[in-house]
């Protein structure tokens, strides 16, 4: 069963519902990582990429791999850190789960999609350049058409043109600065393009409220590589589609 808990952000003190990724173990089995719902989440500040990742044991198989650690990002900026359970700790109680056992096969869309969209596949964030692909498939996924990455960063930042999108994916331990929003909103105006920003550590505060007034949609992705909207403009774009 996928485990799911409720999560609120020590921040702005929004109240969440976080169920767990679903992965197929090598054996083939579904598995999700083992919430600690004993723990608070704490948001995530400073990011190395061996913290990224949690031991997690298979219990068709007893096979231990790593697996990303489970992450929300609230619509405030934040992103959280889910606890997991180690694998060293028994097993508790089941919490949360279908109410008939089934297993969810994919990790869920945003509660904001479109539901006649066909279901996203992400791709797990292992380096910089598969965030890159995973932001590109999520463009695809919104509708937007021929969407090419370069084979080498160019000075601009764009990591993403497409049909009526630019894109830059920011894959650092930082959140995204203020300079990256307005160099974004440029290169958009001059290709007369809709600019879209993802970040694996959030959006410092003047880059959020300046990406607000230019209706920039801003995206947070976890290792799972499933891009969570994190303002209005996000919302409106899943919403409409390209």
């Amino acid at each position: 069963m996928t485990e799911s808990m409720p999560v609120r952000c020590p921040v702005c003190r929004r109240d969440h519902f976080y169920a767990a990724p679903v992965y197929p173990c090598a054996c083939g089995a579904p598995l999700a990582p083992p919430l600690l719902h004993a723990a608070r989440p704490e948001p995530i500040t400073h990011r190395t990429w061996t913290d990224d990742w949690v031991t997690v044991r298979c219990p068709a198989c007893e096979r231990r791999d790593q697996w990303p650690q489970p992450e929300l990002g609230c619509p405030c900026g934040t992103v959280l850190r889910i606890p997991v359970r180690p694998v060293s700790a028994p097993a508790g109680p089941a919490h949360g789960g279908s109410r008939d056992g089934r297993v969810p096969s994919h990790i869920p869309l945003p509660r904001t999609a479109v539901t006649s969209r066909p279901t996203f596949r992400p791709v797990t964030i292992r380096t910089a350049r598969d965030a890159v692909t995973a932001a590109a498939l999520y463009l695809k996924w919104l509708g937007f058409r021929d969407v090419v990455q370069p084979e080498v960063r160019p000075l601009s930042g764009i990591d993403l043109r497409g049909l009526g999108v630019v894109a830059q994916v920011d894959p650092t331990t930082r959140p995204a600065t203020l300079r990256a929003v307005e160099c974004l909103w440029l290169n958009g105006l001059s290709s007369s393009a809709v600019s879209v920003l993802f970040s694996l550590a959030g959006y410092a505060d003047d880059a959020r409220a300046r990406a607000d007034q230019l209706g920039i949609p801003l995206f947070v992705m976890d290792l799972t590589g499933c891009p969570q909207p994190v303002n209005a403009s996000a919302d409106e774009l899943i919403a409409t589609g390209a």
